[in-house]
């Protein structure tokens, strides 16, 4: 059984199933005979029904908030954002699918067009950070192009993705098309990349346990996704509007409780504004609500688990100069919004993905050092600049690694844009135009005119 804790009590909220391989061999034999209908079935009537469960998701958006909260420790707006995240995933997904397009090439002495089709059954594992959403990344354009789907989400957030394969079979999706199997990493996960009945497998969390999914998945030559670790850089030329730049610094570390990928945990400033920079964030961070994700006020709330606790912990060296925020004190796992400053470049906690409310302000020269620093590290999903010089911003934003940039701001993941990583970030991308051609294969046809 799995234990699922909320991480603002440490009280235990529900006790779940842990699947097994022979769960693993049932779910993809159920799905492969679901998957045959659904393919079969006309574009306009697979797209109607991910609109009705994209309906009834958002019927049930509050409960499924409340869910997240419970299990995730995020805070409700961030939780309402998700649920509503999901349903206009199902959406835009549903559109593509009577629009997932081959195309005819001209060739000599026939017809040649392309065919998409759909792989066949789909594993998605889901990580705890984001656990609706991410989810929904894949799932959604999946099911979408033909797919069946069977998730595994993390140990410790299985809850909202029950709630929602429950909401599809509420919309009418048939049975069987999307089965979520909670369960442990090395059993329901590894049996979930070893099967030889998954066309895919799409995993978003760590690299090093990426690395390991695609060691395993390479026997078979299964085709991946992979999302994995980020270290963002937040670069701030002296040319930029730094109050705009400072107050915005805050939330693009601290959102989550830093338990994102995209988080700009390294804050890059050009060392002409560096010490007004720091006098206009100090204020900023302190001035951050961390506290009971149900109430409305709260910005921050507790990290997933004791042992995320601990590592963040395990990354703060004693005495380091640091601009602190405040945290709850007694049960839940908090952590305080922590800025360190005065460390070498190459301070562990300035190169590796921390993974939670800690960032690190690190000074550079010019425009050649800002890009240096960017790009010391194996990392590359996502990063922002700040500069009102639009030729720097265009420069920069081509000779930084990253796949999701953005300038003056710290956007970077819309349903509608693609997603992904340079480096060990990841393989593939997700979201955007293209995200239901991910989940096909191409099939080429040439049809001779001649006698």
């Amino acid at each position: 059984m799995l234990q699922v804790l909320n991480p603002a009590t440490e009280e235990v909220v529900a006790t779940v199933p842990a699947a097994g391989p022979e769960d693993v061999d049932a779910a993809v034999a159920r799905a492969a005979a679901a998957q045959t209908a659904w393919a079969a079935a006309a574009p306009a009537d697979r797209a109607r029904l991910l609109r009705r469960f994209a309906a009834v998701v958002d019927a049930h958006t509050e409960e499924l908030a409340l869910l997240e909260v419970r299990e995730a420790g995020h805070t409700l707006g961030n939780a309402r954002w998700e649920a509503g995240n999901v349903r206009d995933l199902l959406d835009y997904a549903a559109g593509g699918a009577e629009r997932l397009n081959g195309r005819q090439i001209p060739v000599r002495g026939g017809l040649d067009v392309t065919i998409l089709e759909p792989l066949g059954v789909v594993g998605v594992i889901a990580p705890w950070n984001f656990p609706m959403p991410i989810a929904a990344w894949a799932t959604a354009p999946a099911l979408a192009a033909g797919n069946a789907v069977v998730l595994k989400p993390a140990e410790t957030t299985p809850l909202t993705a029950l709630r929602l394969a429950e909401l599809a079979l509420e919309a009418g999706l048939p049975d069987h098309l999307f089965q979520v199997l909670p369960g442990e990493g090395p059993v329901a996960g590894n049996a979930l990349v070893e099967h030889p009945g998954i066309a895919k497998i799409v995993f978003t969390g760590s690299t090093r346990t990426g690395r390991h999914v695609m060691a395993r998945a390479a026997d078979q030559v299964k085709r991946l996704t992979l999302e994995l670790g980020g270290k963002s850089p937040n670069i701030v030329f002296a040319d930029a509007d730094v109050e705009a730049a400072a107050a915005a610094a805050p939330m693009a570390f601290l959102d989550n409780s830093g338990q994102d990928c995209c988080a700009r945990t390294r804050i890059l400033v050009q060392r002409s504004v560096y010490d007004r920079f720091l006098a206009l964030l100090a204020p900023a961070v302190e001035a951050t609500v961390v506290g009971d994700p149900l109430d409305e006020r709260t910005q921050m709330g507790p990290l997933i688990s004791r042992a995320q606790l601990d590592r963040v912990r395990g990354y703060v060296p004693e005495g380091a100069e640091a601009i602190r925020g405040k945290a709850p004190e007694g049960p839940g796992f908090w952590y305080p919004p922590t800025v360190l400053t005065g460390l070498p470049e190459d301070a562990p906690c300035a190169v590796e993905e921390v993974f939670g409310p800690v960032a690190v302000v690190l000074p550079f020269e010019d425009e050649a050092d800002a890009i240096r620093l960017a790009n010391a590290t194996p990392y590359g999903l996502s990063g922002s600049i700040w500069t009102r010089d639009v030729g720097r911003a265009l420069r920069t934003s081509r000779a930084v690694r990253a796949g999701n940039l953005s300038v003056n701001s710290h956007s970077s993941v819309r349903y509608w844009t693609p997603f992904g990583g340079f480096g060990r970030s990841g393989l593939g991308r997700e979201l955007g135009p293209d995200a239901l051609t991910a989940f096909t294969e191409t099939k080429n046809v040439f049809l001779s005119t001649e006698a």
